[in-house]
């Protein structure tokens, strides 16, 4: 089963992939106008089958769950809420393992945590 994780932001979007089980977080896409054809786009590209989104505690909380709900209200695909608590502490620490560029880091941290998501959620 393929699957895509989102890591929803106010200003991006992180995303990343499950393919048979091998998780690979995918470039992040920007929340504009655009952010429903972005995602169909990515569904259609890789064959996805189910979605999962990191929601966090609080105030942001209710934006995740209306974007979910405007996500569940275009597509047939299952989507699933999944607690993202700490996802981004630990794709921190995942991201200066690896010794990437700190010019890249805004742009890759939203992805890598949803790959972190994922990987809770499919057990990799």
């Amino acid at each position: 089963m393929n699957y895509l994780s989102i890591d929803y932001g106010s200003k991006r979007i992180g995303l990343a992939i499950a393919i048979e089980k091998i998780i690979e977080p995918i470039s992040g896409i920007k929340n504009d106008a655009n952010v429903f054809k972005n995602i169909q786009s990515i569904i259609s590209e890789y064959k996805i089958e189910k979605i999962f989104v990191g929601v966090s505690e609080g105030e942001f909380a209710r934006a995740t769950k209306k974007f979910v709900e405007e996500l569940k209200n275009m597509l047939i695909l299952p989507i699933e809420t999944v607690e993202e608590a700490v996802s981004t502490i630990e794709a921190d620490q995942i991201y200066l393992i690896n010794k990437k560029k700190k010019k890249d880091y805004k742009k890759t941290i939203d992805s890598i945590a949803a790959a972190v998501v994922l990987r809770r959620v499919i057990g990799s």
